[in-house]
């Protein structure tokens, strides 16, 4: 065989990026489709809890503190969403280090409370707005939309970014398509006669051997 020519060897370069692109694009779409299934149960939490807090009732036992009442529903709402990105969204990617990875999760959270509580903040002593809409724009809605897309960068580059496991040392998830198990994994044979049942050997027949036939009438 000849040496590859220069223009089949770019041909191959461009193939073999474009086949990885497509890996990654496809791994980063299926990621942010479950973070925003795990983000929108943290906000129901956290929007309900707020007001809750703050107007349940009425008056709610922490109408004249929003700010608390903020924190407390982004903390719950945090507990749950770390449960949901660990054991579903980076699954693959979770560290071994629960620990760890527990205490980065919540550095980011902080930083993405953080974020909220200044939406709000600046919503309510800046500009004046104390009205429940005003509370629920600045805080639930702006500041849960900025600290979500802080978070999540900030979860693949530094909380889930342990090494992916292989889809053959954990088990496909039916949500994911494209993952699914093909026949020839672990602990089945790849080759399909090999997972017939063996059966009963059959002991092998000899060839009759001719005789001599025998006169009736005994030798003459």
């Amino acid at each position: 065989m000849g040496e590859p020519t220069d223009g089949g060897l770019g041909s191959t370069i461009v193939t073999a990026l474009g086949a990885r692109l497509r890996g990654a694009i496809d791994v980063l779409y299926r990621e942010m489709l479950k973070f925003g299934v795990v983000g929108a149960g943290a906000f129901v939490i956290d929007a309900g809890g707020f007001n809750l807090l703050v107007y349940g009732g009425g008056h709610g036992p922490l109408h004249h503190r929003p700010l608390t009442a903020k924190i407390i529903s982004a903390s719950v709402s945090v507990v749950a969403a770390w449960l949901g990105n660990r054991y579903w969204t980076f699954r693959r990617r979770r560290r071994p280090q629960v620990h760890h990875e527990l205490f980065l999760f919540a550095v980011v959270n902080g930083i993405g409370l953080l974020i909220a509580v200044t939406c709000l903040g600046f919503s309510r002593y800046v500009l004046g707005h104390e009205s429940p809409l005003a509370d629920n724009i600045s805080g639930t809605f702006i500041g849960t939309a900025l600290g979500t897309l802080f978070r999540f960068w900030a979860y693949r580059q530094f909380v889930f970014s342990a090494v992916e496991v292989l889809p053959a040392q954990e088990p496909a998830d039916p949500a994911d398509p494209g993952e699914r198990v093909e026949p020839g994994g672990p602990g089945e044979p790849s080759d399909p006669l090999e997972r017939v049942q063996p059966t009963q050997p059959v002991e092998p027949t000899l060839p009759a051997v001719p005789t001599e036939p025998v006169d009736p009438i005994g030798p003459r």
